[in-house]
C-alpha cells in the first residue's frame, strides 16, 4: 500500500478491476434509464441501467425520473454487483444493464 493510500484510508483497485467510488448517477430520458460511472485504475467507465431492469428490481416504481433514481439508489449494491460482472466479461466504452442482468 502506498503512502497516499495510507493517508487517505483508501486502496487502489488493481488494473482490470472496476470500482465505484463516485456515487453520482443521472437519468437519461433519451435512452430511458440511469447512467452511472465506475473506475478501472485511471480510466472512467460508463454504465447504463434501463428502466426495464429497474422495474424488474422494484415493480411498483412510478414513471417519473425521480422514481427511477430512487429505485437505483435503493438497489445500488445489487446494481453495482451486476455492473462488475458485466464489466469483467467484456470491457468497452459503455456497459448496458438490462433485465437479464438481474
Amino acid at each position: 500500500m502506498g503512502w497516499l493510500s495510507r493517508l487517505s484510508g483508501t486502496t487502489q483497485a488493481s488494473p482490470g478491476t472496476i470500482a465505484f467510488p463516485n456515487p453520482s448517477r443521472s437519468y437519461d430520458a433519451a435512452r430511458q434509464g440511469v447512467r452511472f460511472w465506475g473506475n478501472d485504475s485511471a480510466m472512467d467507465v460508463d454504465f447504463f441501467v434501463s428502466d426495464e431492469a429497474l422495474r424488474q428490481l422494484q415493480s411498483d416504481v412510478g414513471s417519473e425520473q425521480a422514481d427511477f433514481l430512487r429505485v437505483f439508489d435503493l438497489h445500488r449494491p445489487r446494481i453495482l454487483e451486476a455492473a462488475a460482472k458485466v464489466y469483467s466479461r467484456q470491457r468497452r466504452g459503455i456497459h448496458v444493464l438490462d433485465a437479464s442482468n438481474f
